[in-house]
C-alpha cells in the first residue's frame, strides 16, 4: 500500500471517530438519570381539572421557560445552544408518561443546568398551570 493511501484510510477512521464521538455526546447517552423523590412521583395536581381561562400556565411558560425549552417546548430555545444538557421534547412520549408530580418535581426543583423556580414562581396554582399548559405539548 502506498503511502496515500494509507493516510486517506487513517484520515479517514480518524474522521468516522470523531463524528461517532460527536453523534454520541449530543445524546443523552451521558447524561445522569433524575431521580424524583416518591413524594413528588406520587403527587398530585391540584389543578388538573380546573380551567385556566386566563392562560397563565402559558404565560409562565413564556416567562420562565420559552428561553431554554422552546416556543412548543421542542428543547430548541434561544439559551438551548448555550447547555450542555441535553433538551428533551416536552411533546416526546417519554416526557408525557411521566406523571404530573415528576414533571413538577423536574420543572421547579431542578438540578444542573435546570434552575429552582421555587422562589421565582411562589404559587403552587400557578406551577401546576405550567405543569397543565406542559402537558399540552404531545403529539
Amino acid at each position: 500500500m502506498n503511502y496515500l493511501k494509507k493516510t486517506k484510510i487513517l484520515m479517514g477512521t480518524v474522521a468516522l471517530l470523531f463524528l461517532g464521538f460527536t453523534l454520541l455526546s449530543t445524546t443523552d447517552i451521558f447524561q445522569e438519570p433524575w431521580t424524583v423523590p416518591a413524594k413528588y412521583k406520587s403527587m398530585k395536581n391540584t389543578q388538573k381539572d380546573k380551567a385556566d381561562g386566563d392562560n397563565i400556565g402559558k404565560t409562565l411558560y413564556g416567562t420562565h421557560c420559552k428561553s431554554c425549552h422552546g416556543t412548543k417546548g421542542l428543547g430548541d430555545g434561544k439559551k438551548s445552544t448555550e447547555l450542555e444538557s441535553v433538551m428533551r421534547s416536552f411533546a416526546s412520549a417519554d416526557v408525557q408518561k411521566q406523571t404530573d408530580g415528576e414533571i413538577y418535581y423536574k420543572s421547579f426543583i431542578g438540578r444542573n443546568e435546570m434552575p429552582n423556580y421555587e422562589k421565582k414562581i411562589k404559587s403552587e396554582t400557578d406551577r401546576w398551570f405550567i405543569v397543565n399548559y406542559i402537558r399540552t405539548m404531545k403529539k
